[in-house]
This record gives C-alpha cells, sequence and structure tokens, in this order.
C-alpha cells in the first residue's frame, strides 16, 4: 500500500493534458491503479486521476462502495478504473452542483456539468467500458476527466459567489475530512 502526496493547484504539472495509456494488463499499472484507490480512500476522495500524483497518463479513478464522509448525502458510484476515457453528453442540459477536490484543499464550488453522459474507455486489462450515466455519478466522472486536460474544477464556475472555503459554505462538514 502506497499512499501518494496529491499535488495542489498551482502545480504546473495539473495542467498538462495527459498521455493515453498504450500498455494494459502489466503488473505495473496494476500496482499504479491499487496506489491510487489506497489514495483516495485515504483522503477520503470521491476519485483520483493520475495526473494529480504527478503520472502523466489518461486513467482515472472514482467511486466507493462505502458512504463518502465528504459527500454524505450522494448516491454510491461503483469504483470504477477508467483509462483513455471519451466523454459525450446526452442532450444539452446542464446542472450545477457543489464540487470540491483533492487538489483544491478547503474550497468548493458550484460547477455546471452535463446531466447526462456517456463515457467509453477501457479498464485495466484493455477490456472495453461504455456507460450512460446522470446525477453525482456524471459529474464524478466529468470532475475526474477533466484533470486529464488540465483543467481544475474552480476554472469551471462561472458565478464567483459560489465559490469558498468549505468550512464557512457547509460547516457541518468536518474539515477534517474535506479534500
Amino acid at each position: 500500500m502506497t499512499i501518494h502526496t496529491i499535488l495542489k493547484m498551482g502545480d504546473p504539472r495539473l495542467l498538462r493534458v495527459a498521455q493515453p495509456v498504450k500498455e494494459f494488463g502489466t503488473d505495473a499499472l496494476r500496482a499504479l491503479v491499487q496506489n491510487m484507490f489506497d489514495t483516495m480512500r485515504a483522503v477520503n476522495g470521491a476519485g483520483l486521476a493520475a495526473p494529480q500524483i504527478g503520472v502523466d497518463l489518461r486513467l482515472v479513478i472514482f467511486g466507493s462502495e462505502l458512504r463518502n464522509p465528504r459527500y454524505p448525502d450522494r448516491p454510491l458510484v461503483p469504483p470504477t478504473v477508467l483509462l483513455n476515457p471519451v466523454i459525450t453528453p446526452i442532450g444539452t442540459q446542464e446542472e450545477e452542483d457543489w464540487e470540491g477536490c483533492l487538489s483544491v484543499p478547503g474550497l468548493r464550488g458550484k460547477v455546471p456539468r452535463w446531466a447526462r453522459i456517456r463515457y467509453t474507455g477501457f479498464d485495466v486489462d484493455g477490456m472495453p467500458i461504455d456507460r450512460t450515466v446522470d446525477g453525482f455519478h456524471a459529474r464524478v466522472v466529468q470532475h475526474e476527466c477533466d484533470h486529464l486536460i488540465g483543467k481544475l474544477y474552480p476554472m469551471r464556475v462561472r458565478d464567483l459567489t459560489q465559490f469558498g472555503f468549505t468550512e464557512v459554505l457547509f460547516p457541518e462538514i468536518d474539515a477534517t475530512e474535506d479534500d
């Protein structure tokens, strides 16, 4: 079990466009994925992208089988490893909701996202993944995949009056468990 340091906003590595995964099913890839899950769980994350730990690959993980204390009212999202993802919006409807990020600790912002998406890509063994999702699941996937194109959620906040410190906006959330 290896817990990686998560890069923080301001680190130029978070602004790069990640490279495609070219080799699937390798021991090194499996170890990276396991380390990412260990890191995500250690900080109560809803997801984690490889660039957040300084790995320049189009790889994201997300989901949990347990309630997340940072998002206590959100539905569970199945644990997923997604490599070389492609997101296609279904329709034009957007939804705004609050987001946090492990690379932007202590802050939350209201972010518009596509309400319903189809995402495709591959699992760690190179098997195709093709899902159509909405709600929190769709939000998490879009948030994590933004990291692969060098975007952090504050770049998507449209109304800066809806961006601030978690402890001020949501005092009921334990700040020690936030981002």
